[in-house]
């Protein structure tokens, strides 16, 4: 009885830890060298997937000068989307396109992500 309750909580306690909250970048993209902003600094993009304990994914967007993704521009990407990935960014003066592999496509100003935002 002893031996069957300490395995449980073992199995308990493994499935916990496997299910913990972590975020992966499952995508990440930098500026060209051939598109400048005023503030004369390197951006990245990068796609965040977010899983939660109870095993939900989320996806958010981060763009900024950071080429560690920990503070910029944020916008929150609906599960379809992100779980089809990004097929394709276009950096242009104005701002970032991003096409995700589903086919649709979001374009960020470069106003939201320039100057440290």
């Amino acid at each position: 009885m002893l031996g069957a309750l300490a395995g449980a909580a073992l199995t308990a306690a493994l499935m916990t830890l496997l299910q913990w909250p972590h975020t992966e970048v499952v995508h990440r993209a930098r500026q060209p060298q051939t598109v400048s902003y005023g503030d004369d600094a390197p951006h990245y993009l990068g796609l965040k997937r977010e899983h939660t304990v109870s095993g939900r994914e989320s996806y958010r967007l981060m763009i900024g000068r950071d080429p560690g993704l920990g503070y910029g521009h944020l916008v929150q990407i609906d599960a379809s989307l992100g779980a089809e990935g990004i097929a394709d960014t276009e950096w242009t003066k104005t701002g970032v396109r991003v096409r995700f592999g589903t086919g649709h496509t979001l374009f960020v100003p470069a106003s939201s992500f320039t100057y440290g935002r």
